[in-house]
């Protein structure tokens, strides 16, 4: 499973909370969650074509079964880091990712972004986004847990009924 976060802050809360979410879907799926990649950390390349290192990270995820995309909301979107990387990617090119959208923003003003702005070019990707994106307020920050216990709850059914499995189970 794949963490990726947009945030252009090192170690965010935005971060923090996409991992959280990561091990509630391994949790409840069986991955492995790998590395995350922090785009913050990447910024310099994400404009530089060819990148072998950040062609590395956009094969890795695209090669996920699953993969938590994460942003703070930035005038109702995700930022230009996670578009960046995303651009990187051909139409398709997520095609047998499970994906989940999450953002954080400043107001629950912005709360239909992960749903509005986020999945849609996750889809149209190609990526699978099965469940509501998860969005939360930064001024609920301090109740993180139980807030993903609730949405996880809501969104994480068994395995059979998400129809959720590894790539070589698909491939049988």
């Amino acid at each position: 499973m794949s963490v990726v976060v947009g945030n252009p802050k090192p170690r965010s809360r935005t971060l923090a909370l996409a991992e959280a979410v990561a091990a509630r879907v391994a949790d409840a799926t069986g991955a492995t969650v790998e590395p995350t990649v922090d785009l913050c950390d990447h910024a310099d390349d994400l404009f530089k074509w060819p990148h072998e290192g950040l062609a590395a990270l956009n094969d890795a995820v695209a090669a996920s079964d699953f993969a938590v995309f994460a942003s703070p909301t930035y005038k109702a979107a995700y930022t230009g880091l996670l578009k960046a990387f995303l651009d990187r990617y051909p139409s398709n090119g997520l095609a047998g990712v499970t994906a989940v959208p999450v953002m954080t923003g400043g107001s629950e003003a912005h709360t239909m972004a992960v749903d509005t702005a986020l999945r849609p070019v996750l889809v149209e990707l190609g990526a699978s986004v099965p469940t509501r994106g998860l969005f939360l307020p930064m001024t609920l920050m301090d109740e993180r847990d139980a807030l993903i216990d609730r949405w996880a709850q809501d969104n994480l059914p068994p395995r059979s009924r998400l129809g959720l499995g590894s790539r070589s189970e698909a491939q049988r």
